[in-house]
């Protein structure tokens, strides 16, 4: 379905690089749920996906979540109301959406993804204090963050636990050759 509704959005609001729409299902929907791989969100679980864009990864990630919830936030209103619509269309009664920095957003959450918004380190210092303390899923409640090339300059930056988990274990097509899914966390 998500193959499907993408396009016909982008023709009317660009959310996805025209030359790259093409590659929708690899460097956005697959890429996006492959965080499942790693993390099972429990029922209840509260998830930001800052800077969501499009709705990547949240979008992929709520519909093989459901009883998790999910904060899709983007200061860009178009992009704001092409995901609700996607959400609307797909009966997501676990996402909700909100037009605004997500350093402005006054909640917590068990984990705030993004993908490649900002520099890790910032992207970390404004948004690790968001985190919830006490963990209730089998990971430890942090940042996952969705990044290519090389990342241990930024990591050294940050005061905090992490691990790296590279793609290219996962996926063997180029476009994973360099991808990385990040978790920092504060040790428990």
């Amino acid at each position: 379905m998500l193959e499907q509704l993408y396009p016909v959005w982008n023709r009317k609001i660009n959310i996805i690089s025209r030359q790259d729409i093409g590659n929708l299902f690899e460097h956005h929907i697959l890429y996006s749920a492959v965080i499942s791989k790693y993390f099972n969100f429990l029922p209840g679980t509260k998830i930001m996906d800052a800077g969501t864009g499009g709705g990547f990864p949240g979008i992929p990630l709520a519909i093989l979540f459901p009883d998790a919830g999910f904060c899709l936030v983007d200061s860009i209103a178009k992009k704001i109301k092409v995901v609700e619509f996607i959400g609307i269309e797909l009966g997501l009664k676990n996402v909700r959406t909100i037009r605004d920095r997500f350093e402005n957003i006054n909640e917590k959450f068990d984990f705030i993804t993004g993908r490649a918004v900002i520099p890790l380190p910032e992207f970390f210092k404004i948004l690790g204090k968001k985190i919830i303390p006490e963990n209730h899923n089998p990971q430890v409640n942090g940042i996952i963050y969705l990044k290519g090339g090389e990342v241990e300059e930024e990591l050294r930056q940050i005061d905090a636990e992490y691990k790296v988990y590279p793609l290219s274990d996962v996926f063997h097509q180029p476009f994973f050759e360099t991808k990385k899914i990040i978790h920092i966390f504060k040790p428990e």
